[in-house]
């Protein structure tokens, strides 16, 4: 498998890059037990979050659509209420790494809910196939994926433990996308952070594709309703630097001044990803830091 340096995946010339190593598991309820096949590196040693003092929750969700959305979610056991933070998948949806993520924000004091974008098609966490998987991914556009947003938060709004006055949003590489394009699209919102998420389309994208992908955040930051943090990489192949500073100028221009990225020296695409090859630790520990701190000063 290809080292994944871009957003949506990987394209032919990427696959000289290989190092990966397929995962293990099977199926676990609603979701893929293990890592994605597709990426996870054979000498990763990702990290692991017991579910000690948690509650998790399996369940599907009414999807505006009429479908039947799975969502995984963690929150400390108690009453609550307790502030939300939605997390966004990468391309490979709620596989481990995801659900280890949600009891991170659990064990910090939220109630993390990941939902499942892409099952309407399949599940890709389960598939090596990453032609299979980029075109699962296609097929979640946006007017389905803020549905999906939407039906999140109203699920949240109905379950007592829930502070859903108190809302974050965060996501990875494609889901990094979409934290900026719901903090742009829902007031209930309250803050998110964005994982080198695309901010604009590729340099040799076609107008169709380009189309395809909108709204773009860079046209979005007159929209935002919260702050934004967006976490880039230096050496992201994807994520070209100048479309990083397209947005920050975008920013400026919108006045909206709570908003920041950051860019890590150094570090590629997926510097978060502790399942992967592309794991970069110092990057990520700060990024989690500056998520926390966000997300203390917006959430609580």
């Amino acid at each position: 498998m290809p080292d994944l340096i871009r957003p949506e995946g990987p394209q032919a010339d990427d696959f000289r890059f290989s190092r990966r190593a397929l995962a293990t598991g099977g199926l676990g309820g609603l979701f893929f037990a293990g890592y994605a096949p597709a990426a996870l590196a054979r000498q990763a040693a990702p990290i692991t979050t017991n579910d000690d003092d948690l509650t998790i929750e399996t369940t599907t969700i009414p999807a505006p659509d009429g479908f039947d959305l799975p969502i995984y979610a963690a929150r400390p056991t108690g009453a609550g209420p307790f502030p939300v933070v939605i997390v966004v998948s990468e391309i490979f949806g709620v596989h481990e790494y995801i659900r280890d993520i949600c009891r991170r924000l659990a064990k910090a004091g939220y109630a993390a809910i990941a939902p499942a974008f892409f099952n309407r098609v399949e599940d890709p966490a389960p598939l090596a196939d990453m032609a299979r998987v980029q075109a699962i991914v296609a097929e979640a556009g946006y007017e389905q994926v803020m549905g999906d947003v939407a039906a999140t938060l109203d699920w949240a709004s109905q379950q007592l433990w829930a502070n859903a006055e108190r809302v974050g949003i965060t996501g990875w590489c494609w889901g990094g996308k979409v934290v900026w394009q719901a903090a742009a699209r829902f007031a209930a919102i309250d803050a998110g952070v964005a994982w080198y998420g695309r901010l604009a389309p590729p340099a040799d994208a076609t107008p169709e594709r380009a189309a395809a992908g909108g709204p773009w955040p860079v046209d979005l930051a007159d929209d935002l309703k919260a702050p934004v943090l967006g976490l880039y990489g230096e050496a992201d192949r994807g994520i070209p630097l100048t479309s990083v500073e397209a947005m920050r100028s975008a920013l400026q221009r919108a006045g909206q001044t709570e908003s920041e990225i950051v860019v890590y020296p150094g570090a590629p695409h997926g510097f978060h990803a502790d399942y992967r090859d592309s794991y970069s630790p110092n990057a990520a520990q700060d990024g989690w830091a500056k998520l926390l701190a966000l997300f203390e000063r917006r959430l609580k």
